[in-house]
């Protein structure tokens, strides 16, 4: 699902270089569940940006379901991720004019899936919110609103979900009911995983750990 050989990023840093990312290579097998683990400023974020095209590396390449994303304009990665791809970010990334529905039909819409009231209803109701249809975000809590990110990530059936810090603003017990949810809907559809977290316990719950110190995978 995901092949990563030699990535790195290195940017402009008031006229010097700084290097964010080094010789980064690793695989991800369809349906793993894959923790990346770093302290703040450790480049975490970034790779996931790598991975899913947001950002191009200065060396180095991302696959994915073995497409190249350097063979792809930002018109042809776009819509890679929109048939690969489910994001869960940790500011929730909501649109604030669109309702908690129409904020999971989007996604189902922009893919020509028919039916997009009826399935994102459905999603909502999986999350615990078919009560909140009609809210928009700034009436939901954090929780609400992380669990109407998760309904529209995992709505499209996407092969791969990004989840970068998906509880690094909620707190301790919202945070621990979102990820149970979150790994429940991985577990049903059967998606593949990738989760950026500070937290080892989060962390613990995935197949496998990648750590990431400096810029540099460890160990």
């Amino acid at each position: 699902m995901i092949e990563v050989s030699g990535l790195g990023k290195t940017v402009d840093n008031g006229g010097e270089p700084l290097t964010i990312l080094q010789d980064i290579s690793f695989s991800v097998m369809p349906g793993e569940t894959v923790a990346i683990v770093g302290a703040s400023g450790s480049g975490k974020s970034t790779l996931l940006g790598l991975l899913a095209g947001l950002d191009s590396p200065t060396v180095g390449e991302v696959r994915l379901d073995d497409v190249s994303l350097n063979s792809l304009d930002e018109d042809q990665r776009a819509k890679l991720r929109g048939r690969l791809l489910g994001f869960v970010f940790q500011s929730f990334q909501l649109l604030p004019s669109l309702n908690a529905l129409e904020n999971v039909m989007l996604p189902l819409e922009l893919a020509g899936l028919s039916r997009s009231t009826v399935a994102a209803s459905d999603w909502l109701g999986r999350v615990g919110l078919s009560h909140r249809l009609k809210h928009y975000p700034k009436h939901l809590s954090g929780g609400e609103q992380q669990r109407v990110a998760l309904a529209r990530a995992f709505a499209p059936n996407p092969q791969l979900v990004l989840a970068d810090e998906p509880t690094g603003n909620l707190d301790a017990s919202t945070g621990q009911q979102v990820i149970d949810l979150m790994f429940d809907l991985n577990a049903r559809q059967g998606t593949t995983l990738l989760l950026v977290t500070h937290d080892e316990a989060i962390a613990a719950r995935c197949g496998r750990v990648l750590r990431i110190q400096s810029g540099r995978l460890a160990g």
